[in-house]
């Protein structure tokens, strides 16, 4: 019989479906837990970066309303952006996590490095020996890192649980297979793993959940005035660190930062984008790479890769 009213009786029941940002979500949190589950000491590399902030924030979720059982631990390399070393500190208050702080400057005057002279001069690579000091003298196990495959070629080939042999080098020929989400954790004394739970994201996907979050970050990844100075292509900020070569000259810019690493190897973005909405915007209509104004990519093709051998993050 035909239904006069036109009516539907069947009753479907409506929800809301997932945004693919909850599908990220879940998959750093279950990485974060299983690094927790497998190691005794891990600790968190806190760079004072928007992915560092982001994976601590996943952290805090993770194990909410228990606390966060990891450190931070930062390598300073003595020549790091002030409002970076505010947020730091600022960041570990806010979680009520433990903070440990390795030196390059230490290194350096121990002996174990030596600082880097000439045109180019910088500490990045220098980071390697400190982290790898700090994982020694701390007993860690595993080192949770906010890269992620998008940023660099090198980056691209880790993976997920990432191991490092008992001198804390990387060999990306002896990958082991990360089939079905399931991990790898084996290790004998003295290896340790680092741990990418933001493997799979973009830089994109990073600043909506930043958004949908409401996580903080230091003022320099916002539109502000800053004194910086043209060099190979690239802005950088003139606090006093780099010195000016014949020709360069400090100008005053609206800058942002796009990726955060120290004065010397970090590169400044022209460009008025104050909130966050704005920078997505900005994301969107770039045509260069994230890593694009990174000093420390540039010195060779294989510059990323020849440093994580060694050590580095």
């Amino acid at each position: 019989m035909n239904n006069p009213d036109n009516t539907n009786n069947t009753t479907f029941e409506t929800y809301n479906m997932p945004d693919y940002l909850d599908y990220l979500e879940a998959e750093a949190i279950f990485i974060i837990r299983e690094a927790a589950a497998q190691f005794k000491n891990t600790v968190i590399l806190f760079s004072g970066g928007k992915d560092s902030a982001t994976v601590t924030h996943l952290a805090h979720k993770a194990f909410f309303p228990a606390p966060v059982p990891f450190a931070l631990l930062h390598i300073d390399t003595g020549h790091n952006f002030k409002e970076v070393l505010k947020f730091r500190d600022q960041t570990a208050e806010r979680y009520h996590m433990k903070l440990w702080i390795a030196s390059v400057e230490d290194s350096i005057k121990q002996g174990r490095v030596k600082d880097e002279e000439g045109y180019d001069a910088s500490r990045i690579a220098l980071q390697s020996v400190s982290l790898l000091d700090a994982i020694s003298n701390y007993k860690i196990e595993a080192c949770i890192g906010g890269a992620r495959r998008d940023e660099e070629k090198a980056r691209a080939k880790e993976r997920v649980f990432s191991h490092r042999d008992i001198l804390g080098r990387w060999n990306p020929q002896h990958q082991r297979p990360e089939l079905w989400h399931l991990y790898n954790t084996r290790k004998n004394e003295g290896e340790h793993f680092r741990v990418f739970p933001l493997s799979n994201w973009t830089e994109l996907d990073v600043w909506n959940y930043i958004k949908r979050e409401n996580i903080a970050l230091p003022s320099l990844y916002f539109s502000h005035e800053r004194k910086v100075f043209r060099r190979n292509g690239i802005w950088f900020a003139d606090e006093g660190i780099i010195p000016l070569m014949p020709g360069e000259v400090s100008e005053t810019h609206m800058v942002r930062f796009r990726t955060v690493g120290d004065v010397t190897s970090s590169g400044a973005t022209l460009s008025n984008a104050a909130t966050i909405d704005e920078v997505i915007h900005e994301i969107l209509q770039s045509n260069t790479s994230e890593r694009g104004g990174r000093a420390d990519d540039k010195r060779s093709e294989n510059s990323m890769e020849q440093r994580k051998r060694e050590g580095y993050f």
